[in-house]
């Protein structure tokens, strides 16, 4: 929480100072902000009609750090393992099969959904983390495929 704070107060600072560096003098002498946006069209907004500036939060969904890095995992299969990341902004990869895919958050949970139409959860379960597989065809509300250990190796 604490990292976030000072990573928006270092963007907010960058923002101000960027905007005291690139204003522009309007006809009565005040300032003013210059926006230009990805299109390459400008917007000047006088300085003095500012009163806020926010930044959305849906713009930039929060993923919990507990699920975020790297999750060893097995198939299920032969003690055969494999490595899952979860990435701060919504994406999931995977060391076997189609490697990409999408996760988010429910509940006390981290759901991935795979390009190839498997399903993955980790869970909380006691005092580890595991990891239920769903085939395609199965939701999350389904009994999984196979449930295996999920360890986070990533350093924190």
């Amino acid at each position: 929480m604490r990292k976030s704070l000072i990573a928006v107060f270092i963007f907010i600072s960058s923002i101000a100072l960027f905007a005291q560096k690139n204003t522009v003098a309007t006809p009565a002498g005040a300032k003013s902000l210059v926006i230009t946006y990805k299109d390459g069209h400008q917007q000047t907004i006088p300085v003095s009609d500012i009163s806020q500036i926010q930044f959305s939060s849906a713009a930039q969904p929060e993923y919990p750090g507990r699920f975020r890095g790297k999750w060893k995992v097995s198939t299920g299969q032969n003690g055969d393992t494999f490595f899952i990341t979860l990435d701060n902004h919504g994406n999931a990869t995977k060391s076997i099969g189609a490697s990409h895919g999408t996760w988010q958050a429910v509940g006390d949970e981290a759901q991935i959904t795979w390009d190839d139409g498997w399903h993955d959860a980790i869970r909380k379960v006691g005092r580890k983390y595991e990891k239920f597989a769903y085939e395609p065809g199965r939701s999350f509300d389904d009994n999984p495929s196979n449930v295996t250990d999920a360890v986070n190796v990533t350093p924190n």
